[in-house]
This record gives structure tokens, C-alpha cells and sequence, in this order.
């Protein structure tokens, strides 16, 4: 795993200069070595984590062994070894190809060159590749399909620039800082900016499962994978096939996904997802895998019981970090510089702590991510299917106004579901109310007039892409699968992988996502809906494989997610970031939001409604970085 940053201009829009700020803003990302590229029109910089061939041979930036290309990347590419094999046999037989390392970075680039830009679908792995064409002048970026490692750019007609992460890019003077409006808006309704967009108008997120060309005048975005064009017309509904292939598929991956010239471990929660991770490592490990796990003082929200459970019985070498609100408050504040744009999700601070327990330990850690999307694991989904009922669409604000009437902040809080003015953005709505933010109709209220956008963009998200595969090839889509496969496009992509990237990489540990090889993601979409969730069960499939290693008695219990106490910390030990970040003077001088609404919401938590905790997180998140851009 590494940083990689670059520029291509024929203007001298870019300097040297401005290459080495950028490439050191991504230290943390690669702290085993450095290398820069560049010539009249392009720059590339690298950090590098050394986690395959670790020898000074397999350092970036790569040239390619005809000298045409050179390259640098983010990631690991997990069957580099085929792809290898596959070079080396096609070769002329009086010009065979030698590998001058044991690195997948030089399988790509032989690929590249071997196949151009078409290599990109032999990958699999997760990856953000820079390749420059040496002769033509040309430069191709790539990003995984899934959206797994992290791309942005910059791009105003002839003068172009790219990063791992936006804090590389925000350096840069010459790029403009306006504010995005729509991204802000979308922040407040999601908690995270959704791609293409970034807090910043002038810096786009490239998507997953796209390429792009570069060229003197021009710039092309290609997409070479895409979720619609892996859906089948007919689902996959025979139980015992479908395990047999899950298994498989599973296997497989966490066996890809072992290999490493450095110490691995595994991020275990006790959940479904994590311990069937760890069980399959175990079992195809030659030595005895290391397990991390966190939990909180605060009991409620404390976990670690149910992953030292797991790791007693499968036997791993397990490290376990208990921690309270005092070694959380220095990470609030890292969090700004961190995720470089307002970014809400507070789990990402025990994912940090975590990570730097890991790094004692291991560089590489395997983790769940994914598991929830692709097998119903959320509340989400049932929300799906109980608001989709047509008595209820009927009696959606009647009965929104009974529950907001309750003196139980359970039934306030679900009343919120129901309050919906726009059934086609649906599910925008229902992740927004899971996770306590705001909905569209609190914007209208909360938003100032210079921040209030149509609703152009959130209707795109809850558009997704469904309509065109459902039309081609004539398969229906429980509201279920509607729902997760909007999760995959977005929260999944721009919340949690963007969270696990940014919080392990700033501790220079690479985390892989076995659940996210495009194999299993492709899979997962046409398995029926009967076998993910039966009888009121979520994530039946992967239970019934995981209840073959670990007993069905460990996970009798409630999901609760990698979450901390954040409502119980703001009305006491981070009290004071209502006060800084949300007064008067502080929400005026920025104007983007009403005071007045802003008020009445601090008025009714500190009342009692507890559940408002996250749309103050959120304000707080926003005005912290507002006030950091100074």
C-alpha cells in the first residue's frame, strides 16, 4: 500500500516544486521509501509501504522493461503471480520475459504493456494505477471496481493532477478552493461527500471501475466494470450450490488475500463477517494469525467479549484494546486533518485506535467490510421492505405523527423514517434516518439561502443505476436488493472503505476486504434475496457456512456495530465542541446554516432527545473543518 500523487502539463502549471509537497503530504500512506519521475510534461511521486518483495528493486516509480512506460500505484493486486505466468508464456520464444523482482507492481506494468489498457480487467485486487506513455505522451489512471483504494483529480482543460488523498491536492494554490454547496448538502443528508463530488468544486473523485486518459487537450473517462452489467436475469436459488460456491469464492479469496512479505493479522469484532474472515485464515495459514480487536469502558457499547470469544476458540493470538473517551478526544481532532473533507462517521476513531494497535504487530490486516452490503446485514433493508408496504406508503405521515407524539425517544426517533416527502429518493431517506441525520425536509429548514441546491443530486443517488439492468434483462428487484445496491455505490465506497483506507494508512497498515473481490461481489449480486435474508434472519448464507467453524451460540445477540458512546460524550466529556464549534458567532460567520435551527436542535438533546446526537456531530464535523481551512 503506498501514496502516489502526480501532474501532467504542457503550461508549467505544476512545478517540481509542487510535486515533493504533494508526494510528503502522503508520508504517513508509504514510510519505507520515496521516488519521484518526472520530464517537460508529467510528475509522479510515490511513498512506498514495502509489503511484497520488500528489496530496493520493487521501489516506484517503475519503468517498464522496453522503457516506454513508467508507473506508480496504491494497492495490492492479488493474483499478480497468474498474470506473471501468463507474460511468460506468451513471449517469443528468442525474447522471453524476465522478471527483475517478486513485486505485483512490475506484473502490472508487463501487463499494461503487454494488453494496454485492457489489462485492468485481469487485475484483481484493489488499486489506484498511474502508467505514463513515454513515447505518445499519454497518461491512464485506473481504479479498482469496487472503489476499495481512494483517487482524485484535478482537471481545467489542459492542466491536470492527482492524489491518493485531497489533502495532496489542496496544497496546490493553483487549484481553486471554492465550496461545493451540493456537497455539503449531500454531507448533512449522509454523514460522507458521495462520489464523483469532494467538498471542493474544482477536485473530482474518480469512480470505481473506471480508467481515464490523459492527453495534451483532453481528458476521457472509460468505464470497465460496472455492477449493472454483472446482473443476471435469473438468481441463483439452490441452497446447497450456493454454499458450496460462497465457500469456495470465500476461500479463495482469504487465501489470495494471505499473501505477504510481511506479518498479517485480522480485525475481529465477534461479528458474522470478521470471525468467518478469521476462521478461513486460520485454517489456511501455516502459522498462527494475530486477531485485534477493541472495546469501551463503557460496557454498553464494549464488544471485545464476543471477539475474544471467537479468537479463544479458533485459537489466534489475539491483542485486545480497551478505551475510553480519553484516548478518543485527541483523535477528534485528528480526524479534520485526516479525512482532509467533512466526514461524519465516528467509528472511524476506534477504527484508528485499532490500527495503531495493529501496527505493533502486523502491516497487513485483513478485514469485513462488505459482508453487510452483499448479504442484508443492515437494519436498513428491513426498513426497506416495511416502508415499500403499500398500506403503509398510504399512512406514512399519520402514522409519523403518532410516533412523534410518543414521550419514548425510540418511537421520536422512528417517526423520522416516516416523514418523507419524496418516496423516488427513498432510500437516501432510510440510510439518512438510520444514522440520525438529516433528512431532506430538515435541509430545506436547516440550509441558508446561498447553500440551498435542488434536489438534483440526491435524486441521482437514489436513482443509482437500477432501471437500465432491470429493463435489459428483465429481472425484478425486491426493495431489499434495492437498498444494498445503493449502499454498494456509496456508503459502502465513500463512507466505509474510505474510513478503513484513511484510518489504517495513517498508521501505515495496509487492510485488505476478502468480501470485496469482485468474484464474491458478483456472486453475491445474483444470489436470491430468500437466501440472504429467511425467516426475519439476515445474512443467512454466510451464517450457515460459519456455523460449520465457529458455534451458532456465539452470535445470539443483538447487532451493534463498531460504534462509540458519541451521544453520552457530548453531553459530557466533548461537551465543549457544541460550545466552540456551534455558537452564534461561529454558525454565522459562515452562514451556511440557520442559527435558529441549529438552537432549537441543541435545546431539545440537551432536553433529552438523545437521539438528535448525530445531526450535532455533524454540524460540529463541518464547522471544524470550516474553521480549519484558514
Amino acid at each position: 500500500m503506498c501514496g502516489i500523487s502526480g501532474y501532467y502539463s504542457r503550461q508549467n502549471f505544476f512545478s517540481k516544486e509542487d510535486l515533493a509537497k504533494m508526494t510528503e503530504a502522503l508520508a504517513h500512506r508509504g514510510p519505507d521509501a520515496e521516488g519521484y519521475f518526472s520530464d517537460d510534461i508529467i510528475g509522479f511521486g510515490h511513498k512506498r509501504l514495502s509489503i511484497l518483495d520488500l528489496s530496493e528493486a520493487a521501489n516506484q516509480p517503475m519503468h517498464s522493461h522496453n522503457n516506454r512506460y513508467v508507473m506508480i500505484y496504491n494497492g495490492e493486486i492479488y493474483n499478480y503471480q497468474e498474470i506473471s505466468n501468463e507474460i511468460k508464456m506468451n513471449s517469443l520464444p528468442n525474447e522471453p520475459v524476465k522478471f527483475d523482482t517478486s513485486s505485483d507492481s512490475e506484473a502490472i506494468l508487463e501487463a499494461f504493456s503487454n494488453y494496454g489498457p485492457a489489462f485492468v480487467e485481469k487485475l484483481n485486487g484493489m488499486f489506484a494505477i498511474a502508467i505514463y506513455d513515454k513515447q505518445a505522451k499519454e497518461l491512464f489512471l485506473f481504479r479498482d471496481r469496487i472503489g476499495i483504494k481512494p483517487l482524485f483529480y484535478y482537471w481545467d482543460g489542459k492542466n491536470f493532477a492527482f492524489a491518493s488523498e485531497l489533502k495532496s491536492l489542496a496544497l496546490l494554490k493553483q487549484i481553486p478552493h471554492d465550496l461545493n454547496p451540493a456537497a455539503i448538502r449531500d454531507f448533512l443528508h449522509l454523514g460522507y461527500v458521495p462520489t464523483p463530488a469532494t467538498i471542493y468544486k474544482a477536485v473530482i473523485k474518480l469512480d470505481a471501475g473506471c480508467y481515464m486518459k490523459v492527453t495534451e487537450d483532453s481528458m476521457q473517462t472509460y468505464r470497465y466494470w460496472n455492477l449493472p452489467s454483472k446482473l443476471q436475469p435469473d438468481v441463483i436459488e439452490d441452497k446447497k450450490m450456493a454454499m458450496v460456491k460462497l465457500s469456495d469464492l470465500l476461500i479463495s479469496s482469504v487465501q489470495y488475500q494471505l499473501k505477504s512479505d510481511v506479518p498479517f493479522g485480522i480485525f475481529l469484532s465477534g461479528g458474522i463477517d470478521s470471525s468467518l474472515v478469521t476462521a478461513h485464515a486460520v485454517e489456511l495459514s501455516s502459522v498462527k494469525v494475530n486477531t485485534f480487536s477493541i472495546g469501551f469502558e463503557e460496557s454498553r457499547f464494549d464488544e471485545s467479549q464476543y471477539a475474544r470469544k471467537v479468537a479463544n476458540y479458533l485459537g489466534t493470538s489475539h491483542h485486545e484494546f480497551i478505551v475510553s473517551y480519553k484516548d478518543a478526544i485527541p483523535l477528534v481532532d485528528r480526524m479534520i486533518n485526516i479525512y482532509d473533507e467533512p466526514f461524519a462517521d465516528s467509528s472511524a476513531i476506534p477504527t484508528m485506535l485499532v490500527s495503531k494497535l495493529a501496527k505493533q504487530h502486523v502491516t497487513v490486516v485483513l478485514s469485513g467490510e462488505g459482508g453487510d452490503e452483499l448479504f442484508f446485514g443492515y437494519g436498513y433493508y428491513r426498513w426497506a421492505r416495511r416502508l415499500n408496504n403499500p398500506m403503509v406508503k398510504f399512512l406514512h405521515k399519520p402514522i409519523g405523527y403518532v410516533l412523534k407524539k410518543s414521550p419514548d425517544n425510540r418511537y421520536k426517533r422512528g417517526a423520522k423514517l416516516f416523514e418523507y416527502s419524496n418516496f423516488k429518493n427513498i432510500r437516501s431517506h432510510i440510510f439518512s434516518q438510520e444514522q440520525y441525520y438529516f433528512s431532506e425536509d430538515e435541509l430545506a429548514l436547516l440550509l441558508s439561502d446561498s447553500y440551498q441546491v435542488n434536489d438534483a443530486g440526491i435524486s441521482h443517488i437514489n436513482r443509482t443505476l437500477l432501471a437500465t439492468p432491470a429493463e435489459i434483462k428483465n429481472r425484478e428487484f425486491s426493495v431489499m436488493e434495492k437498498q444494498a445496491i445503493f449502499d454498494i455505490y456509496f456508503y459502502l465506497k465513500d463512507d466505509l472503505l474510505t474510513k478503513v483506507d484513511r484510518a489504517s494508512m495513517q498508521y501505515a497498515v495496509e487492510t485488505r476486504v476478502p468480501y470485496l473481490d469482485h468474484r464474491i461481489v458478483e456472486f453475491a449480486l445474483n444470489l436470491s434475496p430468500k437466501l440472504k435474508f429467511k425467516s426475519g434472519e439476515t445474512k443467512y448464507i454466510l451464517k450457515q457456512i460459519l456455523y460449520q467453524y465457529v458455534p451458532e451460540s456465539f452470535f445470539k445477540r443483538k447487532k451493534q456495530g463498531f460504534s462509540i458512546p458519541m451521544n453520552l460524550w457530548l453531553l459530557n466529556e466533548l461537551r465543549y465542541l457544541i460550545d466552540d464549534y456551534l455558537n452564534k458567532n461561529i454558525i454565522e460567520q459562515y452562514g451556511i446554516v440557520n442559527y435558529d435551527v441549529v438552537e432549537r436542535l441543541k435545546s431539545e438533546f440537551f432536553a433529552g432527545r438523545n437521539y438528535l446526537y448525530n445531526r450535532l456531530w455533524l454540524l460540529i464535523v463541518l464547522h471544524k473543518w470550516l474553521a480549519g481551512q484558514k
